[in-house]
């Protein structure tokens, strides 16, 4: 009975030992599997030769996992940095992988990648660009668009070369603005070379015939020429600085002024050449203040140049109007004539520099064709708006509307320069 109870217990302890064992054979084998696991992702691991330390291993894996959360972040927060870098470019910028397939965008490249009205050309082209310089040619093609508006865009490619696949990266850019001024630039040389062939070579005929008159009544009106075509050539210039000068200002301290004032002034410098003339100009409407806030010189300027405007293309014995009235909220100054009109087909171009509406009455009057690009920007410049309306054969009426200075206390006032200027 005894061996039996004996073998049994033998028996029983046997089994719990291969239980034991198992699980502790079972255990390492699978610390051994995780340690190559990770070694092989590059992991280091303790390992004192015999066994893996287990708490170990879990505390490397669990910093490792923490290192590539933070490494996920600041790559997201990268990527979020650059995608928002590229949507600030105003140029179209799309990026394509060796088939065409989009890779990036900025938001300017989403109007041609929808492909909607004109864009669809814009995006027409990208695509035929796109097998060019995915071939590895940089091309690049202009477009016009008639709009409206019309606008002129390049699209230019770009071939990315990589070791392992190939892609491309197209531009978009709107050019329409640098064609605009570059046309105005190329207008402006022309249109001051012209001005000035023509009094320059005035005073050259004169002074030659000049050199072989001996009669002094001939040479006084020869002299009187050639000074007149001098006179009209410092005229050009000094429009030519008002003008440059008005278009480079970006921010004049605000300064009150009276409008009133200013067209009283204006009135009077050209009283003369209204005489001359036989033309009447009359200050009419406010007789108190009419204050606004800007800068005295260019408004002055460009009053002078509606007055002078209205004078030169009046018929004589007519007269010419400028009045001033003001309201809780605007200031409105008016320039009125009874003289030739504008034709409405030119009504959106007298603002242009150098144009005429009647090339023949401005050689008569010594006019530089500058006078309302001049208004033009000054009004820019003081966010005033100004109107035209005008019938052919019975005259025009030019308005400025400004915004009315309420508050004096937020003004600077005028300097004594500015003072002195009106005595």
């Amino acid at each position: 009975m005894i061996p039996t109870v004996v073998t049994a217990g033998v028996a029983i302890a046997a089994a719990i030992v291969a239980v034991v064992v198992s699980r502790l054979v079972w255990r390492r084998a699978q610390r051994n599997q995780i340690y190559e696991t990770t070694m092989r992702l590059g992991f280091e691991i303790p390992n004192d030769g015999e066994s893996v330390h287990f708490d170990e291993l879990l505390a490397v894996v669990e910093r490792s996992v923490r290192e590539l959360r933070a490494e996920k972040l600041e790559s997201e927060s990268g990527a979020a940095r650059l995608q928002a870098a590229l949507d600030a470019l105003p140029v179209a910028v799309m990026v394509f992988d060796g088939d065409g397939g989009i890779i990036e965008s900025n938001a300017a490249a989403v109007p041609f990648l929808e492909a909607r009205h004109g864009d669809a050309l814009v995006g027409a082209a990208v695509s035929d660009l796109i097998g060019v310089s995915n071939a590895g040619e940089s091309a690049s093609t202009p477009i016009e668009l008639f709009g409206p508006p019309r606008r002129t865009l390049v699209v230019s490619t770009v071939p990315l070369a990589a070791e392992s696949q190939h892609g491309s990266v197209a531009f978009v850019e709107d050019i329409t603005e640098r064609k605009h001024l570059e046309a105005i630039r190329t207008d402006l040389v022309a249109n001051i070379s012209h001005e000035l062939k023509t009094p320059v070579g005035a005073i050259g005929l004169l002074a030659e015939t000049l050199q072989g008159e001996d009669d002094r009544m001939i040479v006084e009106r020869l002299a009187g020429r050639i000074n007149a075509e001098a006179m009209r050539i410092a005229q050009i210039i000094e429009d030519l600085i008002e003008l440059s000068r008005i278009e480079s200002v970006t921010d004049t301290s605000p300064m009150m002024v009276d409008l009133v004032e200013l067209a009283a002034e204006a009135v009077d410098r050209h009283r003369m050449s209204a005489t001359r003339g036989q033309v009447t100009v009359e200050l009419v409407g406010e007789t108190g203040t009419a204050p606004i806030i800007g800068d005295r010189r260019q408004l002055l300027s460009a009053i002078g140049n509606l007055v002078d405007n209205a004078i030169k293309y009046s018929d004589p014995m007519t007269s010419v109007e400028v009045s001033v009235r003001s309201t809780d909220a605007e200031v409105v100054l008016s320039v009125t004539d009874n003289g030739i009109g504008i034709p409405m087909r030119d009504i959106d171009r007298i603002f242009e520099r150098f144009y005429r509406v009647d090339q023949a009455r401005s050689r008569q009057t010594g006019g530089t064709g500058l006078g309302l690009a001049i208004v033009r920007h000054a009004a820019m410049n003081h966010d005033a708006r100004l109107d035209v309306e005008s019938r052919l054969g019975e005259g025009s009426t030019f308005v400025l509307t400004f915004s009315r200075a309420n508050d004096p206390v937020t003004a600077v006032p005028e300097d004594d320069s500015a003072l002195s200027r009106r005595t």
